[in-house]
């Protein structure tokens, strides 16, 4: 599972250097090889362990087509997917295209999600985390939340 959030920076080629638990982890899951694509809701990158990444494309593949919403979401999230391989530095290269989706320059935050690992910028990160704790407008959770037990 991928817990914690790492502050990392990406070099002038736009690669990024992998944490050494994070890069364990994803040689264990799938042999280093990554699958990167964006997040539809908000401006940051996913990047999966490849055995997940193929039940998730399973999944989106297997949505029908034929409604326009999941077309747009297939178009993104299989669209910008891309493989990628940790080189023997344990680094990765972000292409352009997804450099410019989520924003990214020099600073950036690895974010571990489960399954997952999210990669934002590190401005748009700290905005996401004070979004997250300012009180919400109508001050109620969703149901869905409140059955956790935390």
């Amino acid at each position: 599972m991928f817990r914690g959030v790492q502050h990392i920076n990406l070099d002038a080629k736009g690669r990024m250097a992998v944490p050494s638990r994070q890069r364990e982890l994803l040689s264990v899951l799938g042999d280093g090889h990554i699958v990167l694509t964006v997040d539809t809701q908000t401006p940051c990158l996913t990047l999966y362990p490849l055995p997940e990444w193929e039940r998730i494309e399973r999944d989106v593949q297997a949505l029908p087509a034929l409604n326009q919403a999941v077309k747009r979401f297939q178009r993104l999230v299989l669209g910008y997917a891309s493989d990628l391989q940790l080189d023997g530095s344990g680094r990765v290269l972000v292409p352009p295209a997804h450099r410019e989706y989520a924003q990214l320059e020099k600073r950036a935050v690895l974010v571990g999600q489960g399954n997952k690992l999210e990669l934002w910028s590190e401005d748009l990160w700290q905005q996401e985390c004070a979004a997250a704790l300012s009180t919400d407008s109508t001050g109620e959770l969703p149901a869905e939340l409140m059955q956790l037990k935390l």
